[in-house]
């Protein structure tokens, strides 16, 4: 068998359920290692790979990751991006880069299966049933620009996970992300 054949083979019969739940955004997910674990039992022979690099890109930095299957010297890989937060409050340098490269990896791998996350976080119909207290923040980082407090806007949003971030991103204007760029430029300084 070809490797586009056994990817194929693999992507229809792949079921990699959500089996983490999201206790501070009340909501559920699958992690990497929830869909390696998935896959592993259909690979028949074909090996997977994950790899990480980390790229530069201005003034931050990315981890890039690559999922490879490889079936007789034939080989298919797809690639994700996952930025590192400038500073998560509670983590080190390594859990920072360590957060980033699971989200990348999560993505290469959601790539290379065709898994569809139409409902995770970073998607619209998520916001739409997101929990009270991941709203309060997106609130509380509206009303920090509204009272210019720099101060509320850095603790509000260091208390976001980065997939939180996504997701609240996404649902502010451009000129409420400038408003809070700034916010969290003047905090930091």
């Amino acid at each position: 068998m070809k490797i586009n054949e056994q990817l194929s083979v693999i992507q229809i019969a792949l079921k990699a359920p959500k089996g983490q739940q999201n206790t501070f955004g009340n909501y559920s997910y699958r992690s990497c290692s929830d869909i390696i674990e998935a896959v592993k039992p259909h690979l028949h022979g074909a090996v997977l790979t994950l790899s990480d690099d980390v790229v530069a890109v201005g003034d931050r930095v990315y981890v890039k990751a690559t999922a490879t299957i490889t079936l007789d010297n034939e080989s298919i890989a797809t690639t994700a991006f996952a930025r590192e937060a400038v500073s998560r409050k509670g983590m080190d340098d390594s859990q920072i880069t360590g957060t980033a490269s699971s989200y990348a990896r999560k993505y290469a791998l959601n790539g290379l299966f065709a898994i569809d996350d139409t409902k995770d976080a970073d998607t619209n119909e998520y916001f739409k049933q997101m929990s009270d207290s991941l709203l309060k923040s997106r609130n509380a980082l509206t009303k920090s620009v509204h009272d210019n407090d720099a101060s509320t806007c850095r603790e509000v949003w260091d208390e976001l996970s980065a997939d939180e971030h996504e997701v609240v991103w996404s649902h502010l204007d451009s000129k409420m992300r400038s408003s809070i760029k700034l916010l969290l430029k003047a905090e930091a300084a």
